[in-house]
């Protein structure tokens, strides 16, 4: 950027004198008329994080061939506005964006709009890295890319750049605990966009298109109570009022002209104004002016919002009583607060959304399910690069691998929260950038994570990070005749974990860190993998042995080659067709906890005995395949990346049974099923382990007969489930679904399949008074119950139509290879007693998220240090958490302070032991530093906890309207059930000498 330009430089030198008794926040509000209808003018741009362009072509403003949009020419253009004129207002939200355009101002342009938030004119809402999706995203992506944004207003701006308002009006639905999280992190509302059409007509029929949100069945009211209002048209202006460069609508013209339409215009406006005061409840109403990537010539908005205001105001002396202001989301929120009124409450969800009949939002639960996946072990990855940077200090981010620090991952992750990233509705070019920024993060968390582990463990071994290992590509573990294996667990409780490397040999030696024997098998890698991976990778052989993991820590394992060997072969089985009384004969798995049961007719799935409990379940699974709509005489609305529409109620199944074959050895029994050359699983039983694990490999799926198809996992049982089934939030509370139904009013169900699904981040369950089966998932999904005893996960799509909502290409994925993508995943099946299930998924949900990172390397590295011992286990606590909570965080925070969040994983009431209020001695929790002060935050940690002061609705419940003033002590930190608590930590790290820390007292 250059110098200002002298007007601007005039204008900012009268800005920061006016500004000298400035102050932000709703004293900055402007005044209303208690006696009239007041319509707020929200000046605003919607600025998708990648979408049809890229993020970088969106803030350059470069393929305009694609969709004319430039970020950065957005606020070069509102920002002389702004300081024109005091009366004018505009909100921004994509801090990605904005902290990438304040990164290329002058000194004297940063001090301009430091002048402008301090004044309450330029108005942060939101204020995440982006505006995330609310139904394909992990509360845990949610809190960080959030406190990113906001941590960057703070630093930035202080009190002033808080945001008091959450703006989600572009996601496609709403999650309750979205709306949570948003009241831990200190909003006082929330304003959304899109609702379902027909949930729409009946609250403006009722005038409820604002209300109280209560976000949780744990958490005490108010804590997870954020009113929310429902804008009246989406986040559009008002039709024949868009005054943007993009637009057709007419200007006001008011001059001595033919073309004066200022009467026409007036009339109109004040007509728009009164119809839409009738589905609100006070004399204050809200227009949002602006849409998608606008205001690039702001100054023709902010001309003819003038003239609205001049000339709509001049109508009060003929009696109108309409008044228009230039306002924000925040002053039209403080209005409706000082009403003092009582409004209604709300206690579920805004899923599924659907703009029309046919409509239904429910194909991007599970769109680009290969970048969902990504997205998911990013986010893990992110945690262990958090925790190893904190751990290590800053040997983490300078050392021999080179300089690097964890927010280039914390970024690219940031963006991948956003509602047309994760969520699989962007162009395939923006989808491919997606990948590509989470990989340059992954790139620099590798050297952190090396760097920290050759610290702690004081030897500078050859690192390497096999990205592969899924499909058995990992060059080391192919050739090598010995290596180590380094796997860190960033749970906070001790955990086994099963470790499968593709190998040549065909026997092996594994050692402990203690130098024990560890037992292993070699198996052959499957021909489902040969196939996926194609030309990638030559092992022959899979190595498999469990692991034991310390709670925060690293444990490490020495692999040798041995001679001789052979590795244990799979045996097909072949169906049986007339063969009475053999059907028990090779055709189960068992371990210590499960039975499972195939049916030697097809060879699929048939029941689940649950051993410790004494229980069993008839359970069929098989895959289908849903005919993707292109249109048919009900509506032309065809299947796409936002949309799913099925042709017919019922899915074809891609093989009425499978060809199957059989390994068991003692560290893992696999059967194998192969239902088509496109479809393929592995149904595994481990030791110990109290879950059915199915990995499933989906496509590239066939289009050649012209249909596109969804693909579905489907469980059947004979559980009496009454049209009932349960699906968690964002990963968190768990919510029940009734088919066919909405809690707040009556469903017109015109599509009995799309209008049935909606997202699974973690997991689904179905049960009857006595027996619950559950099945987690590795990334979120869309699930159902279509039929009562059954659930349905669809978990690949690929479609010929685009849906008509904007992205203009349909959803085809070419794969590497361009014949189509191919996915493989896990899902776990567990059953279990209903009283007893959740501990289980609980903590097997927790456990696959927050998975243990393997590392390899050849071995034999020098010491870190001249004459320092290595370190083969290690462990960051001095002592395991309780298994109910749970570290969500531990992150570096500012070079000289560390972010912990403590959380409490059960509901209120969900289990006997689980659910129980847990009280921790922060100070005496870790191992390698000590803990100089602390202090506790809100959720998103841009705020002191003590400070928290939201708004007061009604109703009111309890005692606790405002945050308790508590003394903190930190040696007794309580959480109740389904409690977060956020401090932050300045630090002192403890020397190791001799490295003889393992974690112990």
């Amino acid at each position: 950027m250059g110098l200002l330009p002298p007007l601007l430089g005039l204008l900012l030198g009268a800005s920061v004198l006016r500004g000298a008794a400035a102050t932000c926040g709703y004293e900055s509000c402007p005044v209303t008329k208690p006696d009239m209808l007041n319509v707020h003018l929200v000046p605003h741009t919607h600025d998708d994080v990648g979408w049809l362009k890229t993020v970088d072509q969106y803030f350059f403003g470069v393929r305009n061939d694609i969709q004319h949009a430039g970020v950065q020419y957005i606020l070069d253009s509102v920002i002389p506005q702004l300081l024109a004129d005091p009366s004018k207002r505009f909100i921004y939200v994509e801090v990605a964006f904005f902290a990438r355009w304040w990164g290329l101002q002058t000194e004297a342009m940063r001090q301009a709009v430091q002048q402008l938030v301090a004044e309450g004119r330029l108005e942060f809402v939101n204020g995440g890295w982006c505006m995330n999706d609310e139904a394909s995203v992990h509360y845990s992506a949610v809190i960080d890319q959030m406190s990113l944004g906001l941590h960057f207003l703070q630093k930035t701006f202080g009190e002033c750049g808080r945001p008091r308002v959450a703006w989600h009006i572009d996601p496609f639905g709403h999650s309750r605990e979205q709306a949570s999280l948003f009241s831990q992190m200190g909003y006082d509302g929330l304003f959304v966009g899109r609702i379902d059409y027909q949930d729409k007509a009946r609250r403006e029929a009722l005038r409820e298109m604002e209300q109280l949100w209560r976000a949780s069945g744990s958490l005490d009211p108010p804590a997870a109570d954020l009113f929310t209002g429902v804008l009246p048209n989406g986040y559009d202006p008002p039709t024949a009022l868009c005054w943007d460069q993009i637009c057709s609508d007419n200007p006001i013209v008011d001059d001595d002209s033919d073309e004066n339409n200022v009467k026409e215009l007036v009339a109109y406006f004040q007509g728009v104004a009164t119809v839409q005061a009738k589905y609100y409840r006070t004399n204050h109403i809200v227009m949002t002016m602006g849409s998608d990537f606008q205001y690039e010539n702001a100054h023709l908005w902010y001309t003819n919002m003038d003239k609205l205001i001049k000339h709509v105001n001049a109508q009060q002396l003929s009696g109108s009583r309409i008044n228009v202001l230039y306002s924000t989301p925040s002053c039209y929120l403080w209005e409706l607060n000082k009403a003092n009124m009582s409004w209604s409450v709300k206690y579920d969800d805004f899923f599924p959304y659907a703009d029309g009949g046919h409509q239904f939002w429910t194909g991007y639960f599970t769109s680009r399910p290969a970048l969902k996946g990504y997205e998911r072990l990013s986010n893990n990855f992110l945690q262990v690069c958090n925790q190893l940077e904190v751990l290590a200090g800053k040997q983490a981010n300078v050392g021999p691998y080179g300089s690097a620090n964890s927010s280039v991952l914390r970024q690219a992750m940031g963006v991948a929260q956003h509602h047309d990233a994760v969520s699989g509705t962007a162009k395939q070019h923006v989808t491919n950038d997606y990948a590509k920024q989470l990989s340059l993060g992954w790139d620099t968390c590798q050297i952190v994570v090396s760097n920290a582990l050759a610290s702690i463990a004081g030897s500078k071994e050859n690192f390497i990070y096999c990205t592969y290992l899924n499909i058995s590509v990992c060059l080391l573990t192919e050739g090598a005749q010995s290596f180590i294996v380094i796997a860190y667990n960033p749970l906070a409780r001790p955990v086994g974990w099963n470790i499968r490397l593709p190998v040549n040999g065909s026997r092996y030696s594994v050692l402990a860190a203690d130098g024990q024997a560890v037992l292993n098998e070699v198996i052959p890698v499957s021909s489902f993998t040969r196939a996926v991976r194609r030309d990638q990778g030559s092992a022959i052989n899979e190595l498999v042995f469990q692991a034991s993991l310390p709670p925060v820590g690293y444990t490490t394992y020495s692999i040798s080659r041995l001679p001789g060997g052979q590795p244990v072969l799979p045996k097909p089985l072949k169906k049986l067709h007339h063969q009475p009384g053999a059907e028990h004969l090779s055709w189960s798995m068992e371990n210590e906890h499960l039975r499972v049961l195939f049916d030697p007719k097809t060879g699929l799935l048939k029941e689940i005995e649950n051993l410790d409990k004494n229980i069993s379940l008839p359970v069929s699974q098989n895959f289908f395949w849903y005919n993707a709509s292109a249109g048919n005489m009900d509506s032309s609305q065809p299947s796409g990346a936002y949309i799913f529409r099925p042709n017919h109620s019922e899915p074809f199944a891609v093989a009425h049974g499978a060809r199957v074959s059989l390994v068991k050895t003692q560290v893992v029994q696999e059967m194998y099923q192969n239902f088509s050359d496109w479809c393929s699983q592995v149904v595994r039983l481990y030791p110990g382990q109290p879950y059915v694990e199915l990995e499933w490999t989906v496509g590239p799926i066939p289009i050649r007969d012209g249909l596109g198809k969804e693909i579905i996992s489907r469980f059947e049982t004979n559980l009496q489930t009454d049209g009932l089934f349960y699906t968690d939030a964002n990963g968190r509370e768990i919510l029940q679904r009734r088919r066919n139904y909405r809690a707040t009013w009556n469903l017109t169900q015109t599509e009995p399949i799309a209008g049935n699904y909606y997202p699974v981040n973690s997991r689904i369950y179905i049960k009857d008074p006595k027996i619950q089966l559950t099945v987690l998932t590795d990334r979120s999904q869309g699930g159902s119950s279509i039929l009562d005893g059954s659930l349905e996960l669809m978990v690949h799509r690929r479609l010929l139509y685009d849906d008509h909502r904007g992205v203009g290409e349909p959803l085809l994925e070419p794969g590497e290879y361009y014949d189509g993508l191919v996915v493989r995943g896990r899902h776990l099946l567990l059953l279990d007693t209903t009283e007893s299930s959740a501990e289980q998924h609980r903590l097997r949900a927790q456990q696959e998220f927050m998975a243990p990172q393997v590392v390899l390397a050849p071995g034999r590295g020098p010491p870190y240090q001249p004459g320092q011992d290595s370190l083969k286990e290690f462990s960051a606590l001095r002592h395991a958490l309780p298994s109910n909570i749970h570290l969500l965080t531990l992150a570096q925070w500012e070079p000289d302070s560390i972010l912990i969040r403590l959380e409490h994983q059960f509901e209120r009431g969900e289990s006997a032991n689980g659910s129980m209020p847990v009280t921790i001695n922060l100070l005496n929790l870790f191992s390698v530093f000590n803990i100089i002060s602390v202090q506790e935050m809100s959720l998103a940690a841009n705020q002191k906890r003590e400070n928290m002061d939201r708004l007061i609705w009604w109703p009111a419940e309890g005692a606790a309207q405002r945050q308790s003033r508590i003394h903190l002590d930190p040696a007794h930190i309580t959480l109740q059930p389904m409690e977060i608590r956020t401090f932050l930590v300045h630090i002192q790290h403890q020397m190791m000498p001799g490295r003889e820390l393992r974690g112990g007292d």
